[in-house]
């Protein structure tokens, strides 16, 4: 049973809870910016991703405030500068970088606020994180006005010029490390999620050969009442369901259980071996 809403029948705050809720969790962008006046600002923002490696851009957006229609410090610094860097945001700064949110009065520095190391940048003139595991040197492309109503989004369109990864989250082969990184994401009202160690989990991407996919699964299989739509899938994604090597007496219910736990385990030929 669903409970179904149209979007133009909510008040603006109850939308923004149901949209920022439902879609997390959502990376965050501290984002150091500096005006024309040479004043820095540092502001964090969930509203952001990656969407491009060639060329490299990222997009965030300084949403008008909801409560009074007003724009952030940081949308006004993009739009005269056209500089930002993007500082990304793990568990052992979140206390600071909620700090940094608060609603200072122009002309403050959120970097003293929040107890951030101001490190100059190479290319741009906004200074860097000094904590931050990765820092993005970014020139603003474009900035799209999604509407002038509060609540509405302005995306800043950031090309990567430069960036900086501290090397203690590195692995072996020079690639970044998830387990090192220990992100936080944005979840709704006041929950973050942080990535640690017992929250990560890998999924083997689909085989550059076509998997058989759930309609070629055996029906006694695919309409099971024991194995999930992941644990299915799981099965699905092989290139043949594999030859039966021995005959198996036992009941449907127990072949399920068991191939279950094979699956919760990554095993999935062992758990054809038991289904078939």
């Amino acid at each position: 049973m669903y409970k179904s809403f149209t979007p133009s029948e909510l008040e603006t705050r109850t939308l923004h809870g149901y949209l920022l809720t439902a879609v997390a969790p959502r990376p965050i962008a501290l984002a150091s910016t500096i005006n024309e006046k040479g004043n820095v600002n540092l502001s964090p923002f969930s509203f952001f991703n990656v969407f491009s490696a060639n060329p490299p851009i990222m997009i965030f957006s300084p949403a008008r405030r909801v409560k009074d229609n007003t724009t952030k410090h940081t949308l006004e610094n993009v739009l005269e500068t056209k500089e930002v860097v993007i500082n990304i945001v793990s568990y052992d700064i979140v206390q600071q970088m909620s700090l940094s949110s608060t609603e200072y009065a122009e002309g403050i520095n959120e970097f003293e606020k929040a107890g951030f190391t101001q490190v100059n940048s190479d290319n741009v003139k906004p200074p860097r994180v000094g904590e931050s595991k990765v820092a993005f040197e970014c020139k603003v492309n474009e900035v799209i006005q999604l509407g002038n109503q509060g609540g509405a989004g302005n995306l800043v369109i950031c090309e990567v010029v430069k960036f900086h990864i501290k090397e203690e989250v590195l692995n072996e082969e020079g690639n970044i490390d998830p387990l090192k990184m220990d992100l936080v994401g944005r979840m709704g009202g006041m929950y973050y999620n942080s990535t640690f160690d017992a929250s990560l989990f890998t999924i083997p991407k689909p085989l550059a050969a076509l998997g058989v996919g759930f309609d070629q699964l055996p029906k006694e299989i695919r309409e099971s009442t024991i194995l999930s739509g992941n644990d299915l899938a799981m099965l699905a994604n092989v290139e043949k369901i594999p030859s039966k090597k021995e005959a198996n007496d036992r009941s449907i219910i127990e072949k399920h259980q068991k191939a279950k736990e094979l699956l919760a385990e990554k095993k999935v030929e062992e758990a054809w071996q038991v289904l078939l």
